[in-house]
């Protein structure tokens, strides 16, 4: 099918304005990148001295490495549980029943209106009121992690699921199934297919926020910023030897979602062979003599 039906093609001014802005913008990124490169080596930021730190195996082994496995623990734990926490109440929340339905959306709208950081702030020096020995700082931070981010992805599955064709739902009544049956075999896989793309997206926010858990004292990658500057007085190459780490899990982390996606996608297209009503046999798209 031509593209030209889904949109106006441009025409000649439209393609040189497009030109022109694309330019423009390609000139600003230049000269910004630019102004930053000399104003860091106006004040010596590409100096040797304030990078060679960064060969040292200590500095990975006591410093760097920790903070990176602190920062995946709290982030592969946050996530499984936030993803748990979001499909429970996200279900909750399209419950014909309103005693389940009106809980499960309290819930989630609270959790969601609350800053993260106020949550996590909450659940640490709230842990000596339970009776817990030790007060943990790793699962304030989870925890916080998993009800904001989880009280999100319980909306992006709703909103997955209120996208769908109402026929579907009426159709597998229709069949026999139950409202819980329809939810679970029709409704939720294709809505969390739909809805991946968001999904993976909420995660990766949610792997930015692990930094959050610097307020608190917990040893993850953010937390090791201040030492590095503090041992080796070089905070702009630590912040963006920091940063670009940042960058290297959130493109891992977007590329294991494309993989995701291509494979959901081919599976939920492959379809077996078609047989017509007079004959099972004959498959559609087969010619006949």
């Amino acid at each position: 099918m031509s593209t030209s039906v889904l949109y106006d093609a441009p025409g000649p001014r439209a393609k040189a304005l497009n030109w022109i802005y694309s330019g423009v913008a390609l000139v600003a990124v230049g000269f910004l990148a630019w102004y930053i490169y000399t104003t860091f080596d106006k004040t010596g930021q590409w100096e040797g001295e304030k990078w060679t730190p960064f060969l040292d195996a200590d500095v990975w082994n006591n410093l760097l490495i920790p903070g990176l496995i602190g920062t995946l623990s709290a982030f592969a734990v946050g996530s499984v549980l936030a993803l748990v926490f979001g499909f429970v109440f996200a279900v909750g929340r399209l419950s014909p029943v309103k005693l389940i339905s009106i809980p499960s959306g309290a819930v989630v709208e609270f959790f969601r209106s609350i800053p993260m950081l106020l949550l996590m702030f909450f659940i640490y020096f709230i842990q000596p009121s339970l009776g817990i020995g030790t007060t943990s700082i790793f699962w304030a931070v989870v925890l916080g992690l998993m009800l904001y981010n989880g009280s999100v992805i319980a909306e992006i599955i709703r909103a997955g699921v209120h996208a769908l064709p109402k026929g579907q739902n009426e159709a597998g009544a229709a069949i026999g199934l139950t409202s819980g049956q329809v939810m679970r075999t029709i409704l939720l896989p294709q809505a969390v297919r739909a809805m991946l793309p968001a999904i993976i997206a909420q995660l990766v926010v949610l792997l930015k926020d692990t930094a959050l858990g610097y307020v608190l004292g917990y040893s993850e990658l953010l937390n090791q910023l201040p030492k590095l500057s503090q041992n080796f007085h070089n905070l702009i190459p630590a912040a963006i030897l920091v940063a670009g780490m940042y960058i290297l899990m959130n493109t891992i982390l977007g590329l294991v979602a494309n993989w995701i996606e291509g494979r959901t996608r081919r599976v939920g297209h492959t379809a077996g062979p078609v047989g017509t009503a007079e004959d099972p046999e004959v498959q559609v798209g087969t010619p006949i003599a």
